[in-house]
């Protein structure tokens, strides 16, 4: 039988309520416990979620015994500290993206998870669904030739509203940090490894976050991203991946989608590739 795997969740927002949605889906999964800043909030989700412990601090979650790993799903400005803080009280993290808002906080997580000897993983849940699995095995196959090019888009027109959270560059604002980096992520996996160099231009707005911005990320061997994204913007919310000898596409919105399309050597492959749950499982 499989190992139950006890699972905390250091917040009480929106991403928080679609990940315990997601662990309902999962045979091996136990909800134990929620962490909030306010014990009223922690009861009120814990409630919702018929989870035995709710913990009025994300200290007293982290230091939970009956927890084996956390899942951080606060504003991206307190994913590192809030990952640090259970890393070091001996649990496992998976933590929302983005993963930090910098390089040198993600520097800060990762040498604490080595040092505690704790796994520590970005929740990027789409490369698990499976239309990129299936991507990944036709990439793998050589079904398209060499890859060649990505183009990646994820974009969306939010109200503005100064002091919200996609506008505040204290809370990590902007395009790229809330849903570019999917299309940075698609990137890394289909292409590997960082970029060699990064042309990128944005439009800055009145609060100082990119409203939309769009960038060119190049590979080894002249292999190519593009990616575009904003918070401003709707994009069609596609990525295609192109290769010496054919194409593949992942259709909107890939970021959760379920259809994929291969067209290689003068034929085209439609395939579908429904999920149970939300997705997040």
């Amino acid at each position: 039988m499989a190992e139950t795997i006890r699972w905390g969740i250091l917040s009480t927002g929106r991403i928080a309520n679609s990940f315990a949605e997601g662990l309902g889906a999962l045979d091996d999964a136990e909800l134990a416990a929620v962490g909030s800043r306010r014990q009223a909030t922690a009861e009120e989700f814990a409630g919702k979620w018929n989870v035995p412990r709710a913990h009025g601090s994300y200290e007293a979650l982290a230091e939970d015994p009956d927890v084996d790993v956390i899942y951080v799903a606060t504003p991206h400005s307190l994913h590192a500290a809030n990952s640090i803080l259970c890393l070091r009280a001996g649990k496992a993290v998976l933590c929302e993206k983005p993963f930090t808002i910098n390089a040198g906080q993600a520097r800060q997580v990762v040498e604490v998870a080595r040092s505690e000897g704790r796994f520590c993983m970005e929740a990027m849940w789409s490369r698990f669904l499976p239309t990129l699995t299936k991507l990944r095995e036709l990439l793998a196959a050589g079904r398209i030739g060499e890859v060649r090019m990505v183009i990646s888009d994820f974009g969306f027109r939010a109200g503005y509203d100064a002091k919200g959270r996609l506008f505040d560059p204290a809370l990590g604002g902007g395009g790229l940090l809330d849903v570019g980096v999917y299309a940075v992520s698609m990137a890394s996996m289909v292409l590997g490894g960082p970029p060699a160099e990064v042309a990128s231009l944005a439009e800055i707005g009145r609060t100082g976050v990119d409203e939309q911005a769009a960038a060119v990320l190049k590979h080894d061997s002249g292999r190519m991203a593009v990616i575009l994204t904003g918070v401003r913007t709707s994009t069609p919310q596609e990525t295609t991946v192109l290769g010496t000898e054919g194409m593949i596409r992942v259709e909107p919105a890939w970021w959760k989608g379920t259809e994929l399309t291969l067209r290689a050597g003068g034929q085209t492959e439609r395939l579908e590739l429904p999920y149970e749950g939300n997705g997040y499982n």
